[in-house]
């Protein structure tokens, strides 16, 4: 039984797009429906809200568009937002069109501007995590990190096949400024030679030796992945440091940058999102707020966004020690 007070819930995307956030939009938006409340798509995330730009969606408006990558509402980060004044704005906008409480998906950043506003105009919100990195603390996984880690992988193969052809050493960056699970699990999925990111210092000198020892007798090609935030630098940076060392081999660097983000959401994705949609709302008639819908152990749950965003979800070691041991 849908909760009476909740007549109209608003649904914005925020920060950085990922694939399976239209899905996402979509079940919030048709759950809505179902339950007798009007739904409204704010455009432009919290940029958008402090503007007004928000619309009413029906069924038919969000037809179409669960395989679709980023988000047909776009996306936005908003300085305004930062400020009382800004958020001030978006709470008037809000209540202008009797908006009773709304879902954010997104990752910490957009969490955190969903608690501060929440907390201030006392109006309810529910978070979904949208964010390739999968870093958010209250779920085993984010909307888009599976299609990201695909295309990677997908992209790994192929310069797989032309390192072998001439026999070169190519690092290869990956998203994951704050995170390495991407760059972990690609690594496992590509029988990566070694595996860079932000959770594990990286030793140049070990690096070198390994290139020197292990890498040179067995291996005629190889690939080494590097998390964007790696604290030794980027796939670039590490090369350079590492280039006066390294005048036997023919070195490629490759950045997959931005086409991680895009492509249609894998199946996994989809049913992801899906879920998260439907719980978000069912969240929110139940009388939740300030909850991040998650999934753990293939359960819906909800974790208080305070909680979400102080702390980070954990590389696991059995992990690091797999790309290890399969590297003799």
């Amino acid at each position: 039984m849908a909760n009476q007070k909740l007549k109209k819930i608003a649904v914005l995307t925020s920060g950085g797009d990922s694939p399976g956030m239209n899905t996402a939009i979509r079940a919030v938006v048709r759950s809505c429906i179902y339950n007798g409340i009007e739904a409204f798509g704010i455009r432009r995330g919290y940029q958008g809200m402090i503007e007004g730009d928000i619309i009413p969606l029906k069924s038919r408006d969000v037809s179409n568009i669960l395989h679709r990558g980023g988000t047909f509402l776009k996306t936005a980060r908003s300085k305004d937002f930062l400020t009382k004044q800004g958020r001030a704005k978006a709470y008037k906008h809000l209540k202008e069109k009797q908006i009773d409480a709304f879902v954010v998906i997104g990752g910490d950043g957009s969490f955190k501007g969903a608690n501060q506003f929440s907390q201030e105009f006392d109006i309810p919100v529910i978070g979904i995590p949208g964010t390739i990195d999968n870093d958010m603390y209250g779920t085993d996984y984010c909307i888009g990190y599976d299609t990201a880690l695909n295309t990677v992988v997908e992209a790994v193969d192929k310069i797989r096949d032309t390192a072998g052809s001439h026999n070169r050493l190519f690092f290869i960056e990956v998203m994951g400024r704050d995170a390495g699970f991407i760059a972990l699990r690609s690594g496992i999925a590509t029988g990566a030679e070694a595996v860079l990111i932000p959770e594990v210092e990286t030793h140049i000198d070990q690096l070198r030796d390994y290139l020197d020892d292990s890498y040179t007798r067995k291996k005629s090609s190889g690939i080494i992945i590097v998390a964007e935030g790696d604290d030794a630098g980027g796939a670039y940076e590490i090369v350079d440091k590492l280039k006066d060392d390294l005048d036997g081999y023919d070195i490629r660097v490759t950045v997959l940058g931005h086409v991680q983000r895009g492509g249609s959401p894998s199946a996994f994705d989809r049913v992801l999102a899906a879920q998260m949609g439907v719980a978000a709302v069912n969240g929110l008639l139940q009388g939740k707020t300030d909850v991040m819908v998650g999934i753990i152990n293939k359960e819906i749950v909800y974790t208080k966004i305070e909680k979400s965003v102080k702390h980070n979800n954990h590389i696991k070691s059995e992990l690091l020690n797999i790309v290890e041991v399969l590297n003799v």
